[in-house]
């Protein structure tokens, strides 16, 4: 079973801590974190930032030792922690 450690900063979509199996974690191999609606964004902000879980690839899968079941479980995390909808906080 994977251990795995998923903190965001609390204010910001980025994340403070992210490890799997005493492993630093890169999210951008579980999510793809965008703002899903700019067009109502304010000045230095996002008008919906979210993330979306991407597929897990065997490459990841392996650089963590991890089965599919826990990429997904971990995926689903990191995406949670890091979509933050209207924001303005980027300044």
């Amino acid at each position: 079973m994977a251990t795995y450690r998923v903190k965001s900063y609390g204010a910001l979509c980025s994340l403070e801590e992210f490890s799997i199996n005493d492993i630093p974690a890169d999210e951008e191999d579980f999510v793809d974190k965008y703002d899903h609606s700019p067009d109502t964004a304010e000045d230095y902000g996002c008008g919906d930032m979210k993330a979306d879980v991407i597929p897990a690839t065997e490459e990841v899968r392996r650089k963590y030792s991890i089965t599919e079941e826990e990429y997904l479980k971990i995926a689903e995390e990191v995406a949670e922690q890091v979509s933050f909808g209207n924001c303005g906080w980027c300044v």
